[in-house]
């Protein structure tokens, strides 16, 4: 059973009486949303990934993200919060998207992500390839106008078609700026490195609206230098956070559909989204997560504790 934290909040299934390993299958063992009378936060599964380029199998990611979040306990000591007894976090499980019919797909996930936000709740979306960020902006900018995009990713997911196809994992955010959905002043890659096609996908992102901060600045500037620049870029308005795991370095999440050489530690990646305590966070993903190329859970327990540490910044900011 769940067990109520300080707050009247459900809260994970206790681990002194029911072992990590057993049930229930939902994110962090949290209740179902059908469980509570409502939430404050909404874990949002969307296995979708017939937008990919490269390797498929993100469509597994939300299952795989989940039984990775076994572990997590309930009070995390570097942000000094319980993200789950001050708030009321539930999951509300995965919804089914066509995987034929990429419009069709977008169409479902807005709808979806828009009921689940009606009253009030933020969506924490466990992807899935990164194409479901576009439907999931264009829910949040009917009621925020442009947000500012967060953006953790190796690749710019800015590039305009690909086989003449608009919709895919590496066109999101052109179509979301195209479509006025992200401010242009505020929104920021964070991690981007690796070969492009030409010069000219920096200059095409710049006019997009994105200031980039390369992978390479960990090793020159540092976390609190990039934390600082984050900061002053996002001020002043909402916030939306995307995090495509292969940010990461494969080092430390192999299981991903497109790997790049030379990306962050997992440890930058929880510091950098540390930072983000104090600003108007209106909803995240976690995308590409693809556990056919995991080993030993690496990823998943990475995307799990993404999660986690987003849901310890949203508990704070409340």
């Amino acid at each position: 059973m769940a067990t109520n934290n300080p707050g009247s909040f459900i809260g994970p299934v206790d681990a002194t009486r029911v072992p990590r390993y057993a049930e229930p299958t939902t994110f962090a063992r949290l209740p179902r949303l059908d469980e509570v009378s409502r939430a404050d936060v909404t874990i949002l599964g969307i296995p979708f990934d017939s937008g990919v380029s490269y390797r498929p199998g993100a469509r597994f990611g939300p299952g795989h993200i989940r039984a990775a979040s076994k572990l997590l306990r309930p009070y995390n000591p570097a942000l000094k919060v319980s993200p789950f007894a001050n708030q009321q976090v539930a999951d509300f499980g995965d919804i089914g998207v066509n995987p034929f019919d990429i419009q069709e797909a977008l169409t479902t996930v807005q709808s979806a992500v828009t009921d689940l936000r009606a009253d009030g709740s933020s969506v924490l979306t466990l992807g899935g390839d990164h194409t479901i960020a576009l439907p999931i902006l264009r829910s949040l900018a009917r009621d925020h106008g442009p947000i500012a995009v967060l953006h953790f990713d190796a690749h710019l997911d800015t590039w305009d078609t690909y086989f003449g196809q608009p919709f895919t994992h590496g066109t999101p955010f052109r179509r979301a700026s195209e479509e006025g959905l992200i401010d242009m002043e505020r929104s920021q890659h964070i991690g981007i490195r690796g070969p492009l096609y030409s010069e000219k996908d920096l200059e095409d992102d710049r006019v997009l609206g994105f200031q980039v901060i390369r992978s390479d600045d960990y090793e020159v500037d540092g976390v609190a230098s990039i934390v600082e620049r984050m900061r002053k870029r996002l001020d002043g308005g909402p916030v939306y956070v995307s995090v495509d795991i292969d940010v990461l370095d494969p080092a430390h999440a192999p299981g991903t559909g497109t790997p790049e050489a030379g990306g962050m530690t997992s440890r930058e990646l929880l510091n950098t989204l540390r930072g983000l305590v104090g600003l108007n966070v209106v909803g995240a993903d976690i995308v590409e997560v693809a556990p056919a190329y995991d080993h030993a859970e690496i990823t998943g327990i990475a995307a799990a504790h993404v999660a986690y540490e987003l849901l310890s910044v949203l508990a704070l900011n409340r």
